[in-house]
């Protein structure tokens, strides 16, 4: 009995996929044996689907040649815990005041739950992953984080980044395992520190000297004050949008975090829409790319 041809939409569908395919060809090449490291956080963590192809994208990654270095956040699920344990937060400028007991639950939270189920998914749909913080091995030395503006509040066990010692990183790539942060520092005395995750990325990045750093968030990118999308800025440009205040907010610090990278020798930075289905890839790997780009 004779196999019927396939139909003109599946010829229609073969083809739309080989065109994607040698689109993709030339980012394949560019990125082969670079670091990228992607900054994981908001419904891009929360969202089962989004979950799932973001760690299908970063298994795609290291199968065809990049290394992908995976920071985390964590902020709504700290909060849900401290809620259930009955720990009450302050915040200062929108920071997380850290006590003693909210650092002991930013560090199960952290470095246990958050961490471990983002690996477990990159194991399961492929990938060889090991979660750290930046405890282990020393990876990251931090001290507390002092407000310019505000010099006499203490933030508590909110830190900064000092120094990235990267040996265990390079490690883990050189063994083919993703690496997946948790952005926890310690000091010289042993101190717990919680740090934010894109200042976390950032400094890896730069560390590493990545190629490229990516910082998933809720929004499309910057945009202008008409809503469209901005994109291709160079630290100038950036500058103009702050004066005239199209920048502001809770984008600064995250701007801020890419301007460091830039300017410290990372090639682009590019915040992207987590909230969009395979985000990553599509900014790695198609002409149009997602987000806005940041570069000298």
């Amino acid at each position: 009995m004779s196999t019927a041809d396939p139909s003109a939409s599946e010829h229609r569908d073969a083809a739309q996929t080989a065109r994607v395919l040698n689109e993709a060809l030339p980012y394949l090449q560019r990125y082969s044996g670079q670091t990228v490291v992607i900054k994981y956080g908001g419904n891009a963590m929360t969202d089962e689907k989004l979950k799932r192809s973001f760690a299908q994208n970063v298994v795609m990654m290291k199968q065809v040649g990049i290394n992908p270095v995976v920071v985390h956040g964590g902020g709504p699920q700290i909060g849900q815990m401290l809620e259930r344990l009955s720990i009450e937060s302050q915040f200062v400028d929108g920071m997380r005041v850290t006590d003693e007991a909210t650092m002991e639950v930013v560090e199960m939270v952290l470095g246990g739950l958050v961490n471990k189920n983002i690996v477990s998914l990159l194991n399961q749909v492929g990938g060889r992953a090991m979660g750290l913080t930046g405890k282990d091995a020393g990876l990251i030395e931090a001290a507390p984080m002092q407000l310019a503006d505000k010099p006499n509040v203490s933030l508590g066990y909110v830190g900064e980044v000092q120094t990235v010692h990267t040996d265990v990183l390079h490690k883990l790539v050189d063994n083919d395992i993703i690496p997946v942060i948790a952005p926890i520092g310690t000091d010289s005395n042993g101190a717990s520190y919680n740090i934010n995750a894109d200042l976390v990325a950032s400094s890896i990045a730069i560390a590493l000297n990545a190629s490229r750093l990516l910082l998933l968030t809720n929004t499309p990118g910057i945009l202008d004050q008409h809503g469209d999308l901005l994109t291709g800025l160079t630290p100038s440009d950036v500058a103009a949008l702050i004066n005239d205040e199209t920048l502001h907010g809770g984008m600064l610090p995250k701007v801020q975090c890419a301007l460091d990278a830039v300017a410290a020798g990372v090639s682009s930075v590019v915040i992207i829409d987590g909230r969009v289905q395979h985000a990553v890839l599509l900014e790695l790997f198609t002409d149009q790319g997602m987000g806005t780009l940041i570069h000298n």
